[in-house]
């Protein structure tokens, strides 16, 4: 009885999760974040073989690390980013998915190979987290290690829904090729035509685009221009932009703020 309440339940925190990205007061939705995880968790106590909740989750940890913990407390966020990529891991194993963390490369593409568009959303969160896990562990040969398999949960994506959560996997590649220089595997204008694609996915109304291009890419290019541009653009954006995303640009705006304090440091 308890598993059905739970999974009768799954309309309301889809809707929850819809009001939350509407949010544009950054220390309410601050508050609501762990609230909301605490919930969740209690739910997959319930129901631990619920790959939807598992997802969520992954989701959930993905933004409290990203938009809140990032900045301030990177290892809060670094290990916030590792229970996302757990609950990922676990929603992908109820799917099907065998040891990714650990099996071969070979085997580990074959199984990413046979995902299908059910499985895009898991393949999503999981992969965001272990690739933030991973940037924040650049000093660590086996984390770095681990980068080839998040790689290829985006690249599926790409091929089955690249317009899965606005673009995402092409904000991930366009942050791939764009963070470094092309003797080290880097594609300026391979980062660039993702970033395009996000931007025209998002109608350029989502300000994430803008911000991780003169995060990675104009800052390779050492283009002082083009990053104070889209910086500025991105901090005058109106708030209304894009309602059902206000919450990310809010969260763009702020990061923004950051990066241009330390224009005169980068460039």
């Amino acid at each position: 009885m308890d598993k059905m309440l739970v999974r009768a339940s799954s309309p309301m925190i889809e809707g929850g999760v819809k009001a939350l990205n509407h949010e544009t007061d950054l220390k309410l939705a601050e508050d609501a974040i762990p609230a909301n995880l605490n919930m969740l968790e209690g739910m997959i106590t319930i129901d631990p073989d619920n790959a939807l909740l598992h997802t969520y989750a992954a989701q959930a940890y993905y933004g409290l690390s990203y938009g809140f913990n990032e900045d301030r407390r990177p290892q809060r966020a670094s290990a916030f980013y590792l229970r996302g990529l757990k609950h990922g891991l676990t929603a992908l194993r109820i799917k099907g998915a065998r040891n990714l963390k650990n099996t071969t490369i070979a085997d580990f593409q074959q199984q990413v190979n046979n995902m299908g568009k059910d499985d895009v959303a898991a393949m999503f969160w999981t992969a965001s987290n272990w690739a933030k896990w991973i940037d924040m562990h650049r000093d660590s040969p086996e984390a770095l290690a681990q980068l080839a398999r998040a790689t290829a949960l985006m690249q599926r994506i790409i091929e089955l829904d690249d317009t899965f959560y606005y673009g995402g996997a092409h904000m991930f590649f366009g942050v791939y090729y764009g963070s470094r220089a092309p003797v080290l595997g880097g594609n300026f204008e391979k980062s660039r035509q993702n970033f395009d694609r996000a931007r025209e996915i998002t109608d350029n109304k989502l300000l994430i685009p803008d911000l991780l291009q003169a995060q990675y890419l104009d800052r390779q290019e050492q283009n002082k221009k083009d990053f104070h541009r889209r910086l500025t653009r991105i901090i005058n954006a109106p708030k209304d932009l894009m309602p059902e995303l206000g919450l990310q640009n809010q969260i763009a705006k702020r990061k923004a703020t950051l990066l241009l304090k330390r224009e005169n440091q980068w460039f």
